[in-house]
């Protein structure tokens, strides 16, 4: 927060805190309300905890005053849509102040395209013998400024398209499928400068989920850095074994802080629970011991 310091919490967050910093409530695209997800954040151990929503901030409060009522460290979070190499990309901010106007106008702008988007996606829908999919799709939506591939997979599935939101994946909503509809969402450069200025730390979202080539991928975290962003998440739900080795090595050779989040959604549809995470690599230094001052 900008202003008076944040108040002291009396837990010591160390490297081997359990902190999931990504996930996402029903503000976004989620299914659980930032106030259950801060109760099953704690249940499941998490000492350290940010909520993440899809280009939205409107559930930072609830989430920071559920956390402050359970006594679990809190840090604000959001998850930032960019365009880059004409993919996109995921850019998580932690530790900002989520009043910061720049900021909340800059979302605000993101999230203008995803009304038309979602048209687009009904209609191609349509012509593959699917009906309705707008309609259906408002249904699983809590904000409707965000509607997303996410509430069109949970139509498919409940209406029997689809046995699960996997196959929805596998045959709709991606590109060359029906239903896919690419969206120019903010560059590099605007959200991490977004986050920064707002005084907070920009990190590149679960890096092993883009299909960018060696060059591409060298290319996004050498912009990531020109541009002052400061942290990889290794350690997400996505991620294997192997690519949670391969990001630690990355984020040593960029000298990059290391994150740790599940990327839960909701129990019905995510791999991993929050709080159910491997502990960072010891070689890196945690993104949490950068932002001790912010911690709410």
């Amino acid at each position: 927060m900008r202003g008076p310091t944040a108040p002291k919490i009396t837990a010591v967050i160390t490297h081997l805190t359990n902190a999931d910093l990504h996930c996402h409530s029903v503000v976004s695209d989620g299914t659980l309300t930032p106030e259950a997800l801060a109760v099953r954040a704690h249940a499941n151990g998490v000492g350290l905890w940010a909520l993440t929503d899809h280009d939205e901030v409107g559930g930072i409060a609830r989430a920071a005053a559920a956390a402050k009522a359970l006594g679990m460290p809190f840090l604000s979070g959001v998850e930032i849509s960019v365009t880059f190499a004409s993919r996109t990309v995921h850019i998580v901010g932690l530790g900002f102040d989520a009043n910061d106007p720049a900021l909340v106008q800059g979302l605000q702008r993101t999230r203008g395209g995803r009304g038309e988007r979602a048209h687009e996606m009904s209609e191609q829908l349509a012509r593959a013998g699917i009906h309705g999919a707008y309609e259906g799709a408002l249904k699983y939506v809590g904000n409707p400024e965000l509607i997303s591939r996410t509430h069109f997979a949970r139509f498919l599935v409940d209406s029997g398209v689809c046995a699960d939101t996997h196959e929805v994946f596998r045959r709709f909503l991606t590109e060359g499928k029906p239903g896919f509809v690419p969206h120019r969402w903010a560059s590099l450069g605007d959200a991490v400068r977004w986050i920064t200025e707002a005084g907070g730390v920009a990190i590149i979202a679960h890096p092993a989920r883009y299909p960018f080539s060696a060059n591409e991928e060298f290319a996004l975290f050498t912009d990531f850095k020109h541009h002052g962003g400061r942290g990889v998440e290794v350690v997400t739900g996505s991620h294997s074994a192997a690519e949670a080795a391969k990001y630690a090595e990355l984020a040593l050779e960029f000298d990059l802080l290391a994150s740790r989040g599940s990327d839960f959604h909701s129990p019905d549809e995510s791999h991993t629970d929050l709080g159910q995470l491997p502990d960072l690599p010891g070689q890196l230094q945690p993104v949490w011991e950068a932002l001790q001052h912010r911690i709410q």
